[in-house]
């Protein structure tokens, strides 16, 4: 493709090193990027919460798109755009369905207010551990205990983002087993780490349609936008784009979406393609 006029990415396993740094090249290429005037964009499973750190190493202040875009965020106003949510009575139904047929697993609820709420934004019944060893979701690594409520409260409140974990299966099987009990729902199931976790998402809402709608915010069609990614979340949105990019180290299922390949995450993948026209 021509040079592109946005560049949107994923960030963990992809923009991210395994380390979990924004290395030097990589912040050399986005500032590259920025400076011909062409927007870059996270797009991430992360909640906002989560993507500030990222973008401050990586020099971002325009908009990410956040929790599997279900939310998109203006960086640089501290602002939520749009959120869009999954009702209570989803939760609960789809979280009991999915007990009956797996009783181990354990449920947390994302939510993104659009303005001010007195709702915890993360919160987790008795029992659930992320993958990530950071259960609160917070920088400062708080207690689990800090965000655990009855799981009648954890399924309460609308919620951009259910996380269901179950520590014997893989995140594959886990997903299997999911869409098995959805009937008719409509709710998007993805995963982001193949330890165990799964992410569910309101009907319709995957990266791609976050993504659509900070393009069409900024005035840039999709055949105009590269994308980058590494896991089944990231999927629709190379298939989306129009240049869909997979890391080295992806998932196979991204590897059959994308349009290319290029070098896994630790030798700077992004950076080697944003080279080309930047």
């Amino acid at each position: 493709m021509d040079r592109p006029k946005l560049v949107a990415s994923d960030v963990d396993g992809t923009l991210l090193d395994p380390l979990e740094n924004v290395t030097p090249r990589t912040i050399a290429a986005i500032d590259a990027v920025l400076t011909s005037g062409t927007p870059f964009v996270l797009v991430t499973g992360r909640p906002p919460r989560w993507v500030t750190p990222i973008a401050r190493a990586a020099r971002l202040s325009g908009y990410a798109v956040c929790s599997n875009g279900a939310a998109v965020v203006d960086l640089g106003a501290d602002r939520v755009v749009s959120a869009r949510d999954v009702d209570p009575v989803q939760l609960n139904d789809f979280t009991h369905a999915l007990r009956r047929l797996l009783p181990d697993i354990r449920v947390a609820a994302e939510r993104t207010p659009v303005h001010s709420d007195s709702t915890a934004v993360f919160a987790t019944e008795p029992g659930f551990r992320n993958p990530w060893g950071n259960p609160a979701g917070t920088e400062s690594g708080m207690d689990a205990e800090n965000n655990e409520v009855p799981t009648a409260e954890v399924l309460g409140h609308p919620a951009t983002k259910l996380l269901i974990r179950h520590r014997e299966l893989s995140s594959g099987e886990l997903a299997r087993a999911a869409h098995s009990v959805l009937n008719g729902s409509g709710l998007e199931v993805t995963y982001s780490t193949d330890r165990g976790l799964i992410e569910l998402s309101a009907a319709g809402v995957t990266k791609a349609t976050g993504l659509a709608e900070v393009c069409e915010l900024l005035g840039v069609p999709a055949g105009r936008v590269v994308a980058f990614g590494d896991m089944p979340n990231d999927v629709e949105m190379l298939r989306w784009s129009g240049h869909g990019v997979a890391m080295a180290n992806a998932h196979e299922a991204v590897l059959a979406a994308a349009d290319e390949v290029t070098a896994p995450n630790s030798e700077d993948g992004v950076a080697q393609v944003l080279e080309r026209w930047f």
